[in-house]
């Protein structure tokens, strides 16, 4: 079986072919910098990071490329509320996000553009459509006409007349916006400056991109006119994404991509995250409350990439119980390869003996658009296997199966866990976790226990903290507190 891929834009899902043989141009429309990641972001970057991965198991030459963008009217509310400026605030966002994927093990892209660092390619790209006829000058903005561009709405399937029947009644032809534009769906491209915001000089008077265009002239001045992935969020789709075709392709004649992918929102115990329902996290928030981060790398595999996922503390701790068992498989060789003597067992690399009865597997599931939880199955039934194996030389001192045998499973679950993202080593006690044993970080877990039955949520979180200060994790769910060293 080959790749095959669903394609937003078709609504089928397709064989994968690249625009030069064994390359793949690969855009993802990363963050607006104005605060720290979330779950949402977490889903989205672990996501495509492990399609990149994949696209590299399998043979492919890939670019990645992923923007910031550093100018926004978010960025400058936020810097307007601490009195700072938007290089500021956008400055400590991109390094927040630096931090947190790392965290997550999500590799680097290979390239991280700006928009404000993408200036000279935005105006070109407004001066092309103004001279093609696809956008037009207002007191200082400029538009652009979506009725001059007739595959409008072909990636959302959505249809002007449609939208402007259903947008009658909602229209304030008072707004000043309103007025400067030739019809309603008309959007910015070029902003005149306001004061007091940060502005550059063009052809049209001082002022600032549009976030549209922004993506458009990124793409074209790293990957050229045509590339072969275009991801995003689903909530991208429209009007983002649909902006940028219309942009990018009234300019070039060509696709601006070929296939468009979209994973799924995320929902926090069955409803949409926002801070007005206190429910929204971010990934630093949830990572400092002890989750494991590849318990959230396999919670985000486990479901289909396209579809919603709800985040719960049955499903975060179903994800952390499931990536216990994948650790142990990868752990195997650590514990068990000394006492059976045959093979390299001390590289762990993954690159020396592997199964092609289970990398065929694994391949024939993710082939299936990106099939992840398909791809997971083979890692699982790995994992089990050398569990079982090393129970019994705990319990018996041998086993039947031969060393080379137990060498192969272990560095094909070492290899096929790598391309998903998942990696563990043997634990070593740090300074930090010195003074407490086991039996102490019982008492103290009981003691916290006692303080939340008594609504004592102030103890109760200094107790957390106090473990967390030594290195000991907790996760609370309906069955009690688990806790865990590292």
């Amino acid at each position: 079986m080959t790749l095959s891929i669903y394609n937003t834009l078709t609504r089928r899902q397709e064989q994968f072919t690249t625009v030069e043989p064994g390359k793949v141009k690969m855009y993802y429309c990363g963050v607006t910098v104005y605060d720290y990641c979330h779950l949402g972001h977490a889903r989205a970057c672990i996501v495509w990071d492990v399609v990149r991965r994949y696209l590299q198991f399998i043979g492919y030459d890939v670019r990645y490329i992923q923007n910031f963008t550093d100018i926004d009217d978010k960025i400058l509310k936020r810097a307007r509320e601490e009195d700072s400026s938007m290089e500021v605030v956008a400055e400590r966002y991109i390094q927040a996000y630096f931090e947190d994927m790392s965290r997550l093990g999500i590799k680097e892209a290979d390239e991280y553009p700006r928009a404000t660092h993408t200036m000279n390619g935005i105006q070109r790209l407004i001066h092309d459509l103004e001279h093609k006829g696809f956008a037009y000058p207002s007191n200082g903005d400029v538009y652009y006409a979506v009725q001059s561009f007739a595959e409008y709405g072909k990636l959302s399937g959505r249809k002007l007349e449609d939208m402007q029947a259903g947008a009658s009644e909602r229209v304030n032809v008072e707004d000043a916006e309103y007025q400067k534009k030739r019809y309603p769906f008309d959007f910015a491209l070029w902003k005149a400056a306001k004061p007091d915001e940060p502005a550059w000089e063009s052809p049209w008077g001082k002022g600032r991109p549009g976030w549209h265009i922004e993506c458009s002239a990124m793409v074209r001045d790293r990957l050229g006119d045509t590339i072969d992935i275009h991801a995003g969020g689903a909530d991208l789709i429209f009007p983002h994404h649909e902006n940028e075709i219309a942009q990018s392709e009234a300019v070039t004649g060509k696709p601006l991509a070929n296939y468009w992918l979209h994973n799924g929102m995320v929902k926090v115990d069955g409803e949409k995250m926002s801070k007005s329902l206190g429910n929204f996290i971010t990934i630093r928030q949830l990572l400092d409350r002890g989750v494991d981060p590849m318990a959230v790398r396999l919670f985000v595999m486990m479901a289909q990439y396209r579809k919603p996922i709800d985040f719960t503390d049955d499903a975060i701790l179903a994800a952390t119980n499931g990536w216990h068992t994948i650790k142990e498989g990868l752990l195997f060789g650590y514990q068990h390869g000394e006492k059976l003597g045959t093979g390299d067992w001390g590289l762990g690399t993954g690159n020396n003996l592997i199964s092609h009865t289970y990398i065929d597997k694994f391949k024939e599931a993710v082939d299936d658009d990106f099939n992840f939880p398909g791809g997971l199955a083979v890692i699982f039934e790995l994992a089990k296997e050398l569990i079982r194996e090393g129970n019994i030389i705990v319990h018996q001192g041998k086993t039947e199966t031969s060393a080379n045998e137990l060498l192969e499973k272990w560095q094909t679950l070492i290899t096929l866990a790598n391309v998903l993202g998942f990696t563990a080593e043997p634990e070593t006690e740090t300074p930090a976790q010195d003074g407490l044993s086991d039996l102490e970080i019982e008492e103290l877990i009981q003691q916290r226990q006692a303080a939340r039955k008594a609504k004592n949520f102030a103890e109760s979180d200094r107790i957390r903290d106090q473990l967390l200060t030594k290195g000991i994790s907790l996760i609370d769910s309906k069955e009690g507190t688990r806790w865990h060293k590292g």
